[in-house]
């Protein structure tokens, strides 16, 4: 990988302009020194637009450094020790604060692996390549000089980026050792980077795997859930088939979501699965997010909640399977793993704490959603799509107050995985509700959102002289698939309409 003079220096006057504290740091402090490193320098090398910065600066004293941040924005300091200040600078285009730091060392103290566990000391005379040795993996051990225009990469790791090789900076023994949720780190980037792990790296990572579920004495977990919730959904989010592969490989899977693993072996019926079992159809389910045709299908791209919605989808399969042999049936069967899999699903995003991603984030799993998803996946497969009620389809795909587009999203990753002995119908159900989906989409366009009710609850029981109660909700689903088909389309049309359907009205 070679990085020419220019372009490096080219990159630097963008990065610049797009930041003017800058050129304000070397203009107020000659003899100082700013580095970028982590993330960025990783899209620098890559040739990557980033908004992932993180600086460093030596040879200016911290209270200096601090006011100097708080005159071109806003800042806080996290801890004199850890010599980190979070910082947004001035009509900044960044949604997050960014990282400027002290060079630092660090020293573990306690051999659990927790990051809390340290002993950190922030030098401003401490050399960058000191700095750089205390990282993890020697892709995010590399600095770009801002005011002299170098690289600096004492171990190696342009190199490793240009091979795809994922090595830790020393001994794997003493990084994972040292903070134990650098084994996420590690599979996350493996994953979102599709980089391979040095062999040693790999050996040793599987070996403490099982760190990631010890405890204080307090009873606190040592690696925080919300840190393993964030390092698997980016991971996940990244790469769905790298990451379930890593995760399942490296014990990941074994240690934090063992519901998985039942998946294995779990047969099911060859005329509607000639896939395999429902571990390898997961796995095909997962292929079926990273293909051109599902983006060109679904161009706003999936999320984590779509991702993990096709992870779950059948994690019930497993504990609700019957067979002829076992139960007498007359095929292999799952009765009722939707439900049964959407509350498995729930209980892992509390006990993993898969929320911790703001709201708004593509990151980001609501708990009802998701679960939500899993319950619905066999939503065609339970009747005849043709005759299922417009506002059924309208509840599930086209309100706003549930994830139907997502739902399409895994029923088309479900239906390419699901691969029958008789490949004709495949795919059918998704085909045949998008055109009923199109069709009602089709008679609301002029009004750019679907048509509010013809009539409320309260009219129905004053034209009809009717109490509260379960009628008035069957006469509103009746007026609203009529509708919602096109049939009818003004108040007094409802109200004709009930009129001509004395047995509704009368039943009790």
């Amino acid at each position: 990988m070679q990085i020419s003079t220019d372009y490096l220096w080219k990159t630097i006057s963008e990065i610049r302009a797009r930041l003017p504290f800058l050129a304000d740091f070397l203009t107020t402090f000659p003899t100082g020194e700013i580095f970028l490193v982590g993330g960025a320098v990783r899209d620098l090398l890559w040739g990557k637009v980033t908004k992932d910065y993180d600086f460093l600066v030596r040879a200016v004293p911290a209270e200096a450094l601090k006011d100097f941040l708080k005159s071109q924005g806003k800042v806080s300091w996290v801890g004199k020790n850890f010599g980190v200040f979070k910082f947004i600078p001035k009509a900044s285009p960044l949604k997050e604060a960014i990282d400027v730091a002290l060079p630092r060392t660090e020293s573990s103290f306690d051999p659990s692996g927790g990051y809390r566990d340290f002993s950190i000391v922030s030098d401003t005379r401490l050399e960058v390549k000191d700095d750089l040795k205390r990282r993890d993996f020697t892709i995010n051990a590399i600095a770009v000089d801002l005011k002299n225009g170098l690289l600096i990469d004492p171990f190696k790791g342009i190199s490793d980026l240009e091979t795809g090789l994922l090595r830790t900076v020393g001994r794997p023994s003493l990084r994972f050792s040292e903070d134990s949720s650098r084994l996420l780190r590690g599979l996350r980037f493996a994953s979102q980077f599709d980089l391979r792990f040095e062999e040693e790296a790999w050996d040793v990572l599987k070996s403490l795997i099982g760190r990631l579920n010890l405890k204080r004495e307090d009873g606190s977990f040592v690696v925080p859930r919300e840190t393993i919730a964030k390092e698997f959904i980016k991971a996940v989010v990244s790469h769905p088939l790298r990451a379930y592969d890593l995760w399942d490989k490296s014990g990941a899977f074994a240690e934090l979501m063992p519901e998985l693993l039942p998946m294995k072996g779990c047969e099911q019926p060859k005329n509607y699965h000639s896939e395999g079992d429902v571990w390898e159809h997961t796995r095909l389910a997962l292929s079926q997010l990273l293909t051109p045709e599902f983006h060109t299908e679904f161009p706003e791209g999936f999320d984590a909640e779509v991702a993990l919605s096709v992870l779950f989808h059948d994690i019930a399969k497993p504990v609700t399977q019957q067979t002829p042999e076992k139960d007498g049936v007359d095929r292999i069967r799952f009765n009722n793993h939707d439900n049964v899999g959407a509350k498995i699903a729930r209980k892992i995003v509390n006990r993993l704490k898969l929320s911790s991603y703001p709201k708004g984030s593509r990151y980001y799993v609501d708990e009802d959603h998701l679960s939500w998803l899993v319950e619905k996946h066999l939503l065609l497969v339970h009747g005849e799509i043709g005759q299922m009620r417009a506002a059924t389809i309208e509840r599930h795909f086209l309100s706003p107050r549930t994830p139907g587009r997502k739902l399409l999203q895994l029923i088309y990753c479900d239906g390419l995985a699901s691969v029958p002995e008789n490949p004709d119908g495949h795919l059918l159900h998704y085909w045949s509700i998008k055109e009923r989906i199109q069709k009602i989409e089709a008679l609301t366009s002029e009004r750019a959102k679907i048509p509010k009710p013809l009539l409320s609850g309260r009219e129905v029981m004053k034209s009809f002289n009717i109490s509260s109660g379960p009628k008035v909700g069957k006469l509103l689903a009746l007026i609203r698939e009529e509708q919602l088909s096109g049939r009818i389309s003004t108040r007094e049309e409802a109200i004709c309409f009930l009129k001509g359907r004395p047995d509704a009205l009368s039943e009790n």
